[in-house]
């Protein structure tokens, strides 16, 4: 009984997982959305004084965070991966996270943005991003929160780790990037 509990608890990250050369092979094959989660904030949640418009309110990438961005950056870059557009949601660690891997322009997304602590209302932000989802059949990264990749794709993700997401099919894979 105890491995059932087990594998219950582990599901959203026994995902089938591809390899970056496999989906830069073949994204048609897979979907054309990349869904990171940003780079290294330590801690957890955001501060009480919290202000998406003051990053100096929020919890903010470090020097490892800022690395981890740079370095995601240059390994998409250099497997031939370019996306058409880059979405990042509002909170500065991940506009950070976005301009640091040096992609190309940065477009805020509403959609993309956190619900965990109720800064934003979980339903309006899914369905924003329902709506931003619709038609996207071009590369896309976009680079927001654990609780949006989770709500959208089932699967948990640590700091600066990808999901390939395909609007039409709603299927998602890990991307091993490393």
């Amino acid at each position: 009984m105890r491995w059932i509990i087990s594998l219950l608890l582990a599901w959203p990250f026994l995902a089938q997982a591809l390899t970056l050369q496999q989906y830069v092979a073949q994204p048609e094959r897979y979907g054309p959305v990349v869904m990171l989660r940003h780079a290294l904030a330590p801690g957890g949640g955001d501060p009480a004084n919290f202000d998406v418009e003051d990053c100096s309110t929020q919890r903010n990438l470090n020097s490892v965070g800022r690395a981890q961005s740079q370095t995601r950056g240059q390994q998409l870059r250099a497997a031939g991966w370019k996306p058409e557009q880059v979405l990042s949601s509002p909170w500065c660690r991940c506009l950070e996270t976005a301009e640091l891997m040096n992609l190309g322009p940065v477009e805020v997304e509403s959609g993309l943005a956190s619900f965990f602590e109720g800064h934003v209302d979980r339903a309006e932000t899914l369905a924003r991003l329902d709506e931003v989802m619709v038609g996207i059949d071009r590369p896309t990264l976009m680079v927001t929160h654990f609780v949006v990749i989770s709500a959208v794709t089932g699967l948990g993700v640590g700091s600066g780790e990808a999901v390939v997401y395909n609007p039409e099919t709603q299927q998602s894979w890990r991307l091993e990037i490393n």
